[in-house]
């Protein structure tokens, strides 16, 4: 897995990058595992924008990813390493020995040909899915349920792991990629290595074109509006604001908490996520 850089023929063209797409295999994806996709353009039932910025993009079909990996201790041949368009990673067509084939998130290094395996008995291995208790502590695991036969929640983006650090009673610690220490159940499943497509934070998608065909519209700076549509907009010549970061009704936008209630799963946390320095 690789980034590409175009040659500089355009403006456009000189900043943006591209994955090679080395791994991919198969280009149209299995027919029977597809389902259609309604985009929402950031409404909800009431037609009222939840979510802005959103609208447009490429037409697209969903497939249908098998979380839980529940068909225990019955081995599958990896088929194709394929693209889509709806997650970061890449995803892997399995077909097991009684015929049946299912889409998995496909972890790195995994290669077309190899056998794959869930159970809590099987060998900790890339790609084969085991409860945490099982799992020795260091090695990288994801697609990590939050309950048993729930189904991975937790770390399925491009290039995230995680790693057990130690186990306590009925509960491993595992921290997240966020830098998030947390309590999950040993009974709990996880897939073993680290999730595909490592390089995709290295991609740049240099013009605003590529932007619109993932579905994300333009954002307007509040300091560029008119007083009547933000409160950071107006003032003579290019003015900065004059006030705090708000939104377009007044919330303030950094470090200004939101949170109402604590959940009932913030007893599980043991150390909260590391904050993002200045900069970044």
């Amino acid at each position: 897995m690789g980034i590409r850089k175009y040659k500089p023929t355009t403006s456009t063209r000189r900043f943006g990058t591209v994955a090679t797409f080395e791994e991919i295999t198969r280009r149209k994806p299995e027919k029977a595992l597809i389902r259609g996709l309604k985009r929402t353009g950031g409404r909800d039932a009431y037609g009222h924008i939840t979510a802005r910025h959103r609208g447009g993009g490429h037409k697209r079909s969903y497939r249908i990813i098998d979380f839980k990996r529940d068909k225990y201790d019955v081995k599958a041949k990896v088929s194709s390493i394929e693209y889509d368009p709806n997650r970061s990673a890449w995803i892997a067509l399995l077909e097991y020995s009684d015929g049946e084939r299912r889409y998995i998130i496909a972890p790195s290094g995994l290669r077309v040909g190899e056998e794959v395996v869930s159970g809590s008995k099987q060998e900790v291995k890339v790609g084969n899915a085991l409860p945490l208790r099982n799992i020795h502590p260091g090695i990288s695991i994801f697609n990590i349920e939050l309950k048993p036969g729930q189904g991975g929640k937790l770390v399925r983006g491009a290039g995230g792991s995680a790693q057990i650090m130690a186990k306590e009673g009925n509960f491993a610690h595992v921290k997240l990629p966020s830098g998030e220490i947390r309590l999950i159940g040993l009974d709990c499943f996880a897939t073993v290595g680290q999730t595909s497509n490592i390089d995709h934070e290295f991609t740049v998608l240099g013009k605003a074109g590529r932007a619109r065909w993932l579905g994300i519209r333009p954002r307007t700076r509040g300091v560029a509006m008119n007083p009547v549509d933000h409160p950071l907009g107006g003032g003579e010549g290019k003015s900065s604001g004059g006030r705090h970061p708000t939104t377009p009704w007044g919330k303030p936008t950094k470090g200004y908490k939101t949170r109402k209630k604590r959940k009932y799963s913030d007893k599980y946390i043991i150390k909260r996520r590391e904050k993002r320095k200045k900069g970044k």
